[in-house]
């Protein structure tokens, strides 16, 4: 299996060395196996679309005003 090396700020690595019965590798493993999939995900969706890039980031704009709109109103 490969190696990668991380770098993590100071105060996180403290917190991980508090907590040395946690795999911490077995936990990047897995955030790093969870974003992969839901990268596969994403390009199998925009391999389908026919928007341009400008279209859909107007498109994602449209949907951030409308739900700050929504949650505005809510509170």
């Amino acid at each position: 299996m490969p190696t990668i090396t991380l770098s993590v700020p100071e105060d996180i690595k403290k917190d991980m060395e508090d907590s040395r019965e946690i795999n911490w590798s077995a936990v990047a493993r897995e955030a790093i196996k969870t974003k992969v999939a839901q990268l596969r995900i994403l390009k199998a969706i925009t391999a389908k679309s026919k928007l341009s890039e400008k279209d859909a980031l107007e498109l994602g704009r449209k949907i951030n005003a409308s739900l700050h709109e929504r949650y505005k109103k809510s509170n």
